[in-house]
C-alpha cells in the first residue's frame, strides 16, 4: 500500500527532526479525519496541526503527544474553551510537509477527503477514537462535517481497502457513516488492538 506522501526529512525552524514514522503518519491521518485540524495562518509560510479535545480525554491527548513530541514545541495544556468547557490541546510546529497536507485535505477553509487517502489499521482506530460512536449494536463514524461527495469517498475507501460496507445514516439534517451489521465484527477486529482503554466503551 502507498501512504499519503510525506517527505523523508522534516525541516522545522531550520533543524532536521528526522523521518516521520509510520505510526506518526497514521496518527496524523486518523486525526485529520476526526478532530485534528491543519491551520495556515496569515503571514505564515507553513501550516501547523492542532489537537483539541475535552479535558476528560487528557489521556488520549497525552498519547498523541507522546508519539508526536519531536514535532511539537510546547506540551499539551488545559484551557477554557467556549462556555464552561475545559479543553486539553497542543499544536505542532509549522513545517512544509504539513503545508502539503493542508493543500490535500483542505479546499480553502473546508476539510476534504484526498483521492489517494490510505487508511492503515492505526489510522482507522484513531479516526474511530476521535469521531466514532456506538448506538445499540451499530457503529458510526461521525462524518457530518464532510459533504456527501466526500462521505461517499470514505465509504469507497472503507469498502476497497478493508472490505467494510457502510451506509449513510441521517442524523437530524446531516449524514454520517454507519458500518453495516455484517461488518461490525470485522471493523472491531481491525481497530481493537489500537484502541485505548479509555474508549473501550465504544466497542462493547
Amino acid at each position: 500500500m502507498k501512504s499519503i506522501v510525506f517527505c523523508d526529512i522534516i525541516e522545522i525552524m531550520g533543524n532536521t527532526v528526522g523521518s516521520l514514522t509510520q505510526k506518526q503518519k497514521s496518527i496524523i491521518t486518523g486525526s485529520l479525519l476526526g478532530d485534528g485540524s491543519l491551520q495556515l495562518q496569515k503571514g505564515r509560510s507553513n501550516a501547523f496541526l492542532a489537537f483539541n479535545h475535552a479535558l476528560a480525554y487528557k489521556e488520549y491527548v497525552d498519547w498523541k503527544y507522546k508519539h508526536l513530541a519531536n514535532l511539537v514545541g510546547t506540551p499539551p495544556k488545559a484551557r477554557k474553551g467556549n462556555g464552561k468547557r475545559m479543553a486539553y490541546r497542543f499544536t505542532t510546529l509549522s513545517f512544509p510537509e504539513l503545508t502539503a497536507l493542508y493543500r490535500k485535505f483542505y479546499d480553502g477553509n473546508k476539510k476534504i477527503i484526498p483521492k489517494d487517502l490510505i487508511l492503515s489499521p492505526l489510522a482507522l482506530a484513531v479516526w474511530f477514537m476521535d469521531d466514532g460512536c456506538k448506538c445499540r449494536n451499530s457503529l458510526y463514524l461521525n462524518t457530518q462535517g464532510f459533504d456527501l461527495s466526500d462521505q461517499n469517498k470514505l465509504q469507497e475507501i472503507l469498502r476497497n481497502q478493508w472490505s467494510i460496507d457502510t451506509t449513510l445514516n441521517k442524523d437530524k439534517k446531516y449524514y454520517r457513516i454507519r458500518i453495516r451489521a455484517k461488518d461490525v465484527d470485522r471493523f472491531k477486529k481491525i481497530v481493537s488492538p489500537f484502541i485505548l482503554s479509555l474508549f473501550y466503551y465504544k466497542l462493547v
